[in-house]
């Protein structure tokens, strides 16, 4: 299977789900996104990343794994979003020591925030792209409109408490897969990326 790679597009916080927040990764050789809904620590850590003038005065979760990782000389060399099941997304970490590699099991939103400390680069498998990935149909011609969507996703906001979450969209086991398939639309227009993510979420489960 062939690997996509993926870059952060940001972080956008749900409007419905208080204290989750959707990570959006942009497939670099193409136009889909990947939300993920994360917790506010997971965002709160990555968006510190992103931003390279924040500096925590002690250390976080995962800077303290990367400062542990660089006492004894382990390096990430990738992450890779390997497999999507229920709409729970699993991801590797592949680190390496003396010239030893080593595959360690991760939470997407753990493996992307170490990802970003050690400059790893971002992976996924292309069936799960095609399965999970988002098109957005954005007007070519509309500059004002792609404006206004990079700067929802890129302005992180201020992140307070909570726990991440694993609901991959019961609300929406009602409907059917033609209004599903509505639903998704006008959540990417709304740029309502966490609602975007759960409705993807139900018509993978229901398109296995």
């Amino acid at each position: 299977m062939s690997l996509v790679k993926l870059t952060i597009k940001g972080i956008s916080y749900s409007q419905t789900q208080n204290g989750a927040y959707a990570l959006i990764l942009n497939e670099v050789d193409g136009d889909r996104k990947l939300p993920i809904v994360i917790g506010a620590f997971e965002a709160q850590s990555i968006a510190i990343a992103l931003e390279k003038e924040i500096k925590p005065p002690r250390p976080l979760t995962h800077d303290l794994f990367k400062n542990f990782a660089d006492r004894f000389d382990i390096v990430v060399k990738q992450v890779i979003i390997h497999k999507l099941v229920d709409g729970v997304f699993y991801s590797s970490i592949i680190c390496e020591r003396d010239k030893i590699e080593e595959i360690i099991d991760a939470r997407t939103s753990d493996a992307i925030a170490l990802a970003l400390r050690f400059h790893a680069p971002i992976f996924t498998y292309k069936n799960i792209l095609d399965k999970a990935g988002i098109y957005l149909k954005v007007n070519p011609d509309s500059d004002k409109e792609t404006q206004e969507m990079d700067d929802v996703l890129s302005n992180p906001e201020t992140f307070g408490l909570g726990e991440e979450s694993n609901e991959s969209g019961g609300a929406y086991t009602k409907h059917s897969l033609s209004e599903l398939h509505e639903m998704l639309e006008g959540a990417v227009r709304d740029e309502d990326y966490e609602k975007a993510a759960k409705i993807r979420d139900e018509i993978s489960k229901r398109e296995k």
